[in-house]
């Protein structure tokens, strides 16, 4: 007699209100695990729900259960980072009938020394052929569709913006796979991955750290990202930039008390009036 599968080997889609989640990112395509409705549930989440860390900058920590995910990002309509974004587009993946695996990534945006395992990804296949799909929904800066995985390097444009997806070999002389993207200071390697799979308690420990530790950037200040076809938005700490795919960039800087405002009207996010006086204190400086 064989073992139950472990719950956690799985994304929990079960328990999702997938219709919520259609209405929060505008689906209303074809329900079935095919490649079109990939491309369009990855198109709509990026350009959908941002890139948020505010929780943690909030003092409150992150939570991946996904009750707490769906009344946050669904009801609530605020953003997530990487393991809540990856985490709650998984549970809908799954629950269509895709064939879902989750990944973990090196951020090194061109750094040289190794760099922690703090990205999520997923791996993707479809019911209508035998591809295999990178979803990499968690970044704030695309792509705004899902990457074929294949051995030859090739440009990829995803809308206007521009990607390259490597297949190489790492320090250790293991499989490793490279996404580079084009932006502001020309072609750089945005993150690192391999395709040992990841399961939710894995997520789990690395949200741990990337929420709750001193050397995480994501707890030194807000970090808030809007991605859409033509232009993403960045706040960094006090520093507000729209970039373009051509990679042209505008900077200013702000003042905490515009913060509210700023985060309504660009990002998509409504603080409660407790939270948004909270974030104009800037407690993340004290």
């Amino acid at each position: 007699m064989s073992k139950p599968t472990d719950p956690s080997y799985h994304w929990d889609g079960a328990n999702l209100d997938l219709d919520a989640y259609f209405a929060r990112i505008g689906f209303d395509g074809e329900r079935k695990p095919g490649v079109r409705t990939l491309q369009r549930l990855v198109y709509l989440h990026t350009t959908s729900i941002p890139f948020e860390n505010l929780e943690i900058i909030l003092g409150r920590g992150i939570d991946l259960d996904l009750n707490t995910l769906q009344d946050k990002m669904i009801r609530r309509r605020r953003g997530g980072y990487c393991y809540e974004n990856v985490q709650l587009l998984a549970a809908a993946l799954e629950r269509l009938g895709f064939g879902v695996t989750g990944l973990s990534g090196r951020v090194t945006l061109g750094a040289q020394s190794a760099r922690p395992a703090t990205h999520a990804l997923l791996r993707v296949t479809t019911s209508d052929d035998d591809r295999v799909w990178l979803v990499d929904v968690g970044f704030g800066a695309g792509p705004l569709q899902a990457l074929e995985l294949v051995d030859s390097p090739a440009e990829i444009a995803a809308g206007e913006w521009r990607f390259r997806l490597e297949r190489t070999r790492g320090e250790l002389d293991g499989e490793l796979w490279v996404l580079h993207q084009f932006g502001r200071d020309g072609w750089v390697d945005r993150h690192a991955f391999t395709l040992n799979p990841q399961y939710r308690i894995d997520f789990r420990v690395g949200n741990h750290f990337v929420s709750t530790s001193p050397h995480s950037p994501f707890t030194t200040r807000p970090f808030v990202q809007r991605f859409h076809p033509g232009v993403h938005y960045v706040l960094d700490d006090l520093s507000f930039s729209a970039e373009y795919p051509d990679g042209s960039v505008e900077v200013r800087e702000v003042r905490p008390a515009e913060l509210p405002q700023l985060l309504s009207e660009v990002f998509d996010i409504d603080l409660d009036p407790a939270d948004a006086t909270r974030l104009t204190e800037a407690p993340w400086r004290n």
